[in-house]
């Protein structure tokens, strides 16, 4: 007898019933971040098509000329097709999301090639002079207008900066300073006031700057001009920057740190001096620096405070004496090539004198307030070696100790006739 294979019977579903559950779909698992084949055509598309059309708009249609106006329509139509393409194959949040995205990426590429067209156009024009020693080691006193590249240099324009801009960090530090320390841990109703002239300070043009210490320090104390009247006039321009950044990093100290410096007992000086300061120190460096980065690159206020010399003078407080800014003012704006060459020399000399001051406030502040440094590490982990090698030398002498003790007592209590 044969057996047939049937399909199993199902009992049909009592009237009323709710319907059986569907059974649930497979999770679609998304990719976060990264760049897919679908973005990159996306991207190459709307460039190409943006493209296309601005041509076709600019040398067809309309009577526009002008490369600037070229690439700006041409930006607003790749960001508008960008958008169309995108809106065809992802929801709106993730199109608003890559739209976003692609507007931050290009900024960040504009300001990059900005920069890049300006380091490699003063490096194109500076190098014929940069490249000879004698620009480093002469000053030009004895240089004419058409004596030859090899002859002159920036010395004294460099002595003059370094020595202006050292002094006006040693006026500016402290004081700006503790004007964050006052903003910040001090208060009271005179906060408000000098945090509103620190803020006015920060936007003041560097020409009333200048204006200020010439009316002030030259015409009515009848001081000359000189590196020194300089260095006050970019004092005035770096302390308010000192003081916005320090008093930024002194808040973002923890308060915890302060209650507990006051629960044992010390002052409000002593927390300050001791406690806030140490742990802002990485930051204030950053102040610092930026300060410094502001005030080297002014020209309004050394014009018209320090007065210019072709001399060589390495004495800020007598004389005039010339800077970098000042020596690039004074000979970028000369018809010889030769002039204009050592002007262009001069900026990329102070472009690198403002990378390495960039770039030392990004390695002092690179680690957070309160982060101990290698050394610091490298000094309590000795300590903590010391430590353990004298709490395991303690038991040994305790025995030894001990033992002594022991032998001491035993001949004391021996009778005398034993001996």
């Amino acid at each position: 007898m044969t057996t047939l294979d049937l399909p199993p019977v199902t009992a049909p579903a009592p009237a009323g019933a709710p319907p059986a559950p569907e059974p649930p779909r497979p999770e679609k698992r998304v990719k976060l971040g990264g760049i897919t084949r679908e973005d990159v055509f996306t991207l190459a598309g709307s460039l190409a098509g943006s493209l296309a059309l601005d041509w076709m708009l600019y040398e067809r249609i309309l009577p526009f000329s002008g490369a600037l106006g070229f690439l700006v329509c041409w930006y607003l139509l790749f960001l508008i097709g960008y958008f169309a393409l995108g809106r065809l194959q992802w929801g709106p949040l993730m199109v608003r999301e890559r739209l976003v995205s692609v507007v931050a990426w290009s900024s960040g590429l504009l300001v990059v090639a900005l920069i890049a067209d300006q380091i490699g156009y003063v490096l194109l024009r500076g190098l014929e002079a940069a490249k000879h020693l004698n620009f480093f080691t002469e000053s030009m006193d004895h240089t004419a207008a058409l004596s030859p590249i090899t002859s002159g240099g920036a010395l004294n324009a460099v002595v003059g900066s370094l020595e202006q801009l050292g002094l006006a960090t040693l006026f500016a530090v402290p004081l700006g300073i503790a004007a964050a320390v006052f903003m910040s841990e001090v208060g009271g109703r005179m906060a408000r006031p000098v945090r509103t002239l620190v803020e006015a300070m920060t936007a003041l043009p560097s020409i009333v700057a200048g204006l200020f210490i010439l009316g002030i320090v030259i015409l009515t104390f009848g001081f000359e001009k000189s590196g020194f009247a300089a260095s006050l006039a970019l004092t005035v321009m770096m302390m308010p920057i000192v003081t916005r950044a320090a008093e930024v990093v002194i808040r973002l100290v923890p308060g915890t740190l302060r209650e507990a410096s006051y629960a044992l007992g010390g002052s409000q000086w002593r927390t300050v001096w001791n406690v806030v300061l140490p742990t802002a120190r990485p930051g204030l460096v950053t102040a610092v620096v930026l300060g410094m980065a502001r005030g080297v690159g002014e020209t309004s206020p050394v014009l018209l405070t320090s007065g210019f010399t072709s001399q060589f003078n390495g004495n800020p407080f007598s004389e005039h004496q010339v800077s970098l800014p000042l020596y690039i003012w004074n000979y970028v704006k000369q018809p010889y090539p030769e002039m204009v060459a050592r002007a262009f020399a001069a900026a990329l000399t102070l472009m690198a004198v403002v990378l390495i001051l960039f770039v030392t406030a990004r390695v002092l502040g690179g680690r957070r307030p309160g982060q101990l440094t290698r050394r610091q590490k490298r000094r309590i982990e000795r300590g903590a070696r010391r430590a353990e090698t004298a709490a395991r030398a303690v038991p040994a002498v305790t025995v030894t100790t001990a033992a002594t003790a022991r032998t001491a007592r035993t001949a004391t209590t021996v009778p005398a006739g034993e001996h």
